[in-house]
């Protein structure tokens, strides 16, 4: 009977600690949400395509924000960045929908160089493990041979 009782006494307490959980975790949510301290938008160009591409600075240096990519006979991506800047380089999380199935979510990481006015979309090699892609450790971005240089545009809401 003892050994009923300590059991019922942990679950218990295993769900109080969920439910902490569940509340750290809604607070990290609205930090997420908070205001951006800057906006910034920006357009690249290239032959047939074009990249629109929008970023939030919030607390903390933290950036989110919002990306539309119109690739020449392909479905259209749009969705969102998250992630930071690491010195000169940033590097965000590019979750998006393709086209009109709105069903699949793809991410893919990505790394934009800063130099001036301009972010220099890089090419780098990735790879996926455990259905997460990442760049791979120990190989060089290559910001040099690219297709996407973006300037900066003002910022219009659609």
């Amino acid at each position: 009977m003892k050994n009923l009782g300590l059991f019922c006494l942990l679950l218990v307490c295993i769900g109080f600690e969920s439910c902490n959980k569940n509340q750290k975790a809604a607070e990290a949510t609205q930090a997420v949400v908070d205001k951006p301290v800057s906006v910034q938008c920006y357009k690249a160009l290239y032959e047939k395509d074009t990249i629109d591409l929008k970023i939030n600075t919030l607390k903390g240096e933290k950036i989110s924000g919002n990306m539309e990519m119109k690739l020449f006979d392909m479905p259209v991506k749009l969705g969102k960045i998250a992630g930071e800047f690491r010195g000169d380089t940033l590097f965000v999380a590019y979750t998006f929908i393709q086209g009109a199935n709105e069903k699949t979510t793809f991410k893919n990481p990505m790394a934009f160089l800063k130099r001036g006015n301009q972010l220099i979309l890089g090419n780098g090699e990735i790879e996926t493990t455990m259905g997460a892609s990442y760049f791979v450790k120990g190989k060089p971005i290559d910001f040099e041979n690219v297709k996407y240089k973006f300037s900066k545009v003002d910022c219009v809401d659609k």
